[in-house]
């Protein structure tokens, strides 16, 4: 499975549509095709997942009550991480990343 992470800071109002038209449009990839694509406001405090299971769309939604997450910054629209490093990033450790186009 592909983790990829959105390295702009998104509307966390964004919902199933909104979020999978920036996948598409944005990142440029399948909202569809099973990979997790990992998104967070601006204040670095809300992260939502979107991801396509069997049954549809679904989105996992974390909030923390203090400090940001430690996001990785590049000029690229998005970065891939691994399952360890998505679970590093969620525990509000840093992550190490291969860049993506």
């Amino acid at each position: 499975m592909q983790i990829y992470l959105a390295t702009t800071p998104v509307d966390m109002r964004k919902s199933f549509d909104g979020l999978a038209e920036v996948v598409r449009s944005f990142l440029g990839h399948d909202p569809l095709s099973g990979s997790l694509f990992v998104f967070r406001n601006r204040g670095g405090h809300l992260v939502k997942i979107l991801w396509w299971d069997e049954g549809g769309l679904a989105i996992y939604y974390k909030r923390l009550e203090r400090g940001e997450f430690p996001w990785p910054r590049t000029n690229k629209p998005a970065v891939e991480i691994t399952r360890e490093g998505l679970l590093r990033l969620l525990s509000g450790l840093t992550v190490q990343r291969r860049e993506v186009a």
